[in-house]
């Protein structure tokens, strides 16, 4: 399959827009449409068509027990596609959609089973970027979508991201430049009494409490064991292609692991803060943002981990960060990406 590339950087960007209807008009004779979103880009597919949704999945290699969002226009649209919406949900819409926070809902069965993977709840979210609101209302339909990427790999924050991992496995590619928060969304299940996040994201723990009282974390984030009820609960992501270690420990502490490595006849690839960065020698170094500034991080360790696909690293060291405001959900995606932690 050729993939179809729509370049709309420089266009104005509504449902009048020849691409956007193109790409509309494709979810709904059911393809595959990659677009971007304030977060990353995501593989859309038309939410309520088992078969149309099977493609997502065969594209990604996306195991099936691993539940897809479903992405709405408006907050009217949310009824087509759960059972009920609690008072703390609705809150919760209000005050951050359009937005990076996904709510697990009760389904109404509309979604095809295979986007909830078979479970009674559904995650829905309205994302807060102009192609997709724009394709979103075009194609009058609720759209399921993970980020374009192939399963395991780090998420897409370009259009040639995507194109590197799925040209040829996808129909079509809406290009509007990067995405702006770099992490995928907060996801938290509104299904119970209280809000529970069960993936941390663009939204804060600190931001949600401003909303709603009582905001408790799953420990099923962190349990690999069970069916995961919201996507990045369960499998390995995000993860280059070489091996990626965290460092925990001071500049000299990672200095000292690069010239121990170096020792062993290893190239080694670095993920610094900016802070850190020039401090590192014997080593590819790529800086990912400051620590003053973790939305900066969040929008740069994707890419980052990407740029070390092309560079000649047998193995990638990376730093951490505080595990405080959005430094949860960036060492969260770390933490998945790597397949080891060092504490020196």
């Amino acid at each position: 399959m050729e993939t179809k590339y729509w370049n709309v950087q420089d266009e104005k960007i509504d449902v009048n827009n020849s691409k956007i209807i193109a790409a509309a008009e494709a979810i709904r004779r059911q393809e595959t449409v990659a677009f971007p979103t304030e977060t990353v880009y995501g593989l859309g597919a038309d939410a309520t068509s088992h078969s149309a949704v099977d493609k997502i999945f065969q594209a990604k290699g996306r195991p099936g027990d691993n539940p897809l969002i479903v992405h709405i226009a408006k907050i009217e649209q949310v009824e087509q596609v759960v059972e009920d919406i609690p008072d703390m949900a609705l809150k919760l819409m209000e005050a951050f959609w359009p937005g990076p926070l996904t709510l697990i809902l009760n389904s109404n069965g509309a979604s095809a089973d295979n986007v909830t993977a078979g479970l009674s709840t559904v995650g829905v979210r309205i994302p807060d970027h102009p192609v997709a609101q724009a394709m979103l209302t075009a194609s009058q339909v609720p759209v399921a979508a993970p980020s374009a990427n192939r399963s395991g790999r780090p998420s897409p924050t370009t259009a040639q991201h995507v194109y590197d991992d799925l040209a040829g496995r996808v129909y079509g590619i809406v290009d509007c430049g990067p995405t702006g928060v770099g992490v995928e969304s907060t996801v938290v299940d509104c299904t119970g009494e209280q809000a529970v996040i069960l993936r941390p994201g663009g939204v804060t723990k600190e931001e949600l409490e401003q909303v709603v009282e009582t905001v408790s974390t799953d420990s099923a984030v962190e349990n690999k064991e069970e069916q995961p009820k919201s996507p990045g609960m369960k499998y390995t992501h995000y993860a280059p292609n070489a091996p990626f270690w965290l460092v925990e420990g001071s500049a000299d502490a990672m200095q000292q692991e690069i010239n121990r490595l170096n020792q062993d006849g290893l190239n080694v690839g670095v993920m610094a803060s900016e802070e850190n960065a020039a401090h590192y020698q014997h080593a590819i170094v790529k800086s990912c943002g400051s620590r003053e500034n973790l939305r900066e991080v969040a929008q740069q360790i994707y890419d980052v981990l990407r740029t070390f696909n092309r560079e000649n690293v047998d193995v990638i060291l990376g730093e951490t960060f505080t595990k405080k405001g959005l430094g949860v959900a960036v060492m969260n995606r770390l933490e998945k990406a790597s397949s080891k932690i060092i504490k020196i």
